[in-house]
């Protein structure tokens, strides 16, 4: 019988059998998790690598054999965040001909709702420092570029199919403007959600506005004539 070894685990007379993490993995992760820890506490300016190593049990020099910084540690938590939205949204899949604009703006807003709730306070606590931290706003801007390209490829797709009607000709200015409101309320932002925070009463309005601003309204009568 032969035995098949994996990633993620080792076949064992058929069987998967889990391979335990290495030391290194752990050690690695439990950084991340004392980051995430310690950001419902304090601010990330307020965090050293001292406080960071404590939190996670290892040594200063055991921190710096797997980070240059702690800001080399929130980029991998974004990184992370950014895989999870991927593997949520499909890869960022173009709508089918089974899927009604309306569902692709749930499948966007929805995805993107899961990812945020899921790594807060990370992403509300990087948005609180953006505009006083010059490494947290090239982060988080390098993390929304790589979203706005993908969605820019599938509404000019669309446009030469016939099957979108944006609200504008300007593509890029319509998709960065829904990316980063988006970005913006799901992070908690008091100005885009108000002093009450409700986030889902946010995900509903952000899922109209992506369907009204890429479909211009008209997703019903393209629905009614089998265009959609």
């Amino acid at each position: 019988m032969s035995i098949e070894h994996g990633t993620r685990g080792e076949a064992v007379h058929g069987a998967v059998v889990p391979v335990p993490k290495r030391r290194g993995d752990r050690q690695r992760q439990a950084i991340v998790q004392a980051v995430r820890e310690l950001l419902e506490e304090k601010p990330f300016a307020q965090l050293s690598v001292s406080t960071i190593s404590d939190r996670a049990g290892v040594a200063r020099s055991g921190f710096y054999f797997y980070f240059d910084s702690k800001y080399a540690v929130l980029a991998q938590i974004l990184a992370d965040a950014t895989r999870e939205l991927e593997e949520l949204t499909e890869y960022f899949a173009p709508r089918g001909p089974d899927e009604s604009p309306a569902a692709f703006a749930k499948r966007m807003v929805g995805s993107a709702a899961v990812v945020y709730a899921h790594n807060d306070p990370v992403m509300s606590a990087c948005n609180a420092a953006r505009n006083t931290d010059a490494e947290i706003r090239d982060l988080l801007d390098q993390q929304v570029e790589g979203v706005i390209r993908q969605i820019i490829g599938i509404v000019k797709d669309e446009l030469r199919a016939g099957t979108a009607h944006p609200i504008s000709d300007d593509i890029p200015a319509l998709v960065r403007t829904l990316a980063v409101t988006t970005a913006q309320m799901l992070s908690g932002d008091t100005t885009f959600l108000g002093t009450d925070g409700d986030v889902q009463r946010g995900v509903r309005v952000l899922e109209a506005l992506w369907l009204n601003a890429l479909w211009g309204g008209r997703a019903d009568d393209d629905a009614r004539r089998g265009t959609a």
